[in-house]
């Protein structure tokens, strides 16, 4: 038996308009969203890629996009129906979709919830309507406070407000007001990410004026403190929980375990253990016609993760914990010798980034994440 922990990711490819920062595979829906046509090549697209993992549990289930909250809530029941009928779901699997306050409403939710999903991810992204307009959402900050309340009216309690920082021209005290209005809305998790101008988008086309080091450093410094005062821990770089509401799909992520991806443009890992542990990373289709159109033997490309590239890529994720994880974790994860990654360990010690007894950073090594990373790579 296999004792990598699994997950789903299932990702929907369309939104109602694309974002200037995003760079995720994301496509403006243009006509009728094909719901029907892109379940039935989902639970397909699951059938083909689990053919060998029968005897593995799923764990958790995250449903992110784009906005996979454009389907309708009988889509989504007869997504998780069909993917229990393929693997064993545990019975307190976390099951998360995202949801964009513009596209939702309590007839959603209550369908969501009775599908069986039990956590919900929103993107409020700021509560300042002009900097919303910047940012391209379609929603204004009273959706957002809607969508919070009729989710808990639904009976979905854990809730998740994905949040920015770093806007353009945003100050010190705006980027606080958007954390205090998320607090206030009583939610368990929050996401606080800063704006990056990724390649390939709008803003890095025509890049926003955003604020300057010192202003960032302010806004990270007192979000810190205004986060673990109300009773938030920071568990990741960028996500803060109270209490028992940790992201379970995204912890295993980061502890470098299992998952498969379905969708359009949807990413997996899988490790085997046979003679010796090999991890192997598949990708779909991106653009979604083709994904809908393709062969279902044909949609997975599947690449083999070299020895040389584990341990690099094993520290791209564990690293951005807060505690990091056990040093046995590598080797059960990898399996790999601790050896082979010692000598550049010993030597972030030495620089005061590395802890001593975890792998994990300092209070030093995470403001250079980055460069840790790349040391490893």
């Amino acid at each position: 038996m296999n004792e990598v922990p699994l997950s789903l990711y299932v990702h929907f490819p369309w939104c109602v308009r694309k974002c200037p920062y995003c760079d995720f595979n994301s496509h403006p829906l243009r006509g009728d969203l094909p719901a029907d046509a892109y379940v039935a090549r989902l639970l397909e697209d699951l059938a083909s890629d689990t053919a060998s993992l029968r005897d593995r549990r799923i764990s958790t289930v995250f449903l992110g996009g784009g906005t996979p909250s454009l389907l309708p809530a009988a889509s989504i029941q007869r997504l998780l129906d069909g993917v229990r009928q393929v693997l064993e779901v545990a019975t307190d699997a976390e099951i998360t979709i995202e949801a964009n306050p513009g596209t939702v409403d309590e007839a959603h939710f209550a369908g969501y919830a009775a599908a069986g999903v039990n956590r919900i991810s929103i993107g409020a992204q700021s509560f300042d309507a002009a900097q919303l307009e910047r940012l391209g959402r379609i929603h204004a900050p009273e959706h957002t406070e809607r969508a919070v309340t009729t989710a808990r009216q639904a009976g979905l309690h854990n809730i998740n407000l994905d949040l920015m920082h770093g806007l353009p021209g945003q100050s010190v005290e705006s980027a606080l007001d958007d954390l205090e209005r998320a607090i206030s809305l009583g939610v368990d998790h929050i996401s606080w990410y800063q704006l990056t101008l990724e390649p390939r988008t709008p803003f890095a086309a025509d890049p926003p004026q955003l604020p300057d080091e010192r202003t960032l450093e302010q806004i990270e410094s007192k979000g810190l403190e205004l986060l673990a005062r109300r009773g938030f821990e920071r568990y990741e770089i960028s996500a803060f929980a109270r209490p028992g509401a940790r992201s379970r799909h995204n912890l295993n992520y980061w502890t470098f375990g299992d998952y498969i991806g379905i969708g359009a443009g949807a990413h997996g890992k899988i490790t085997w253990h046979n003679e010796r542990t090999e991890v192997v990373r598949t990708e779909k289709p991106k653009a979604p016609d083709r994904y809908l159109r393709s062969a279902a033997a044909t949609l997975r490309s599947i690449k083999p993760v070299s020895t040389d590239a584990l341990p690099g890529e094993f520290m791209m994720n564990a690293l951005r914990l807060i505690d990091g994880v056990p040093i046995a974790t590598f080797e059960a994860r990898t399996g790999l010798r601790l050896e082979v990654i010692a000598a550049e360990c010993a030597r972030q010690r030495r620089l005061g980034t590395f802890r001593e007894d975890r792998i994990g950073l300092t209070r030093t090594g995470l403001r250079y994440l980055d460069s840790v990373v790349a040391a490893f790579l």
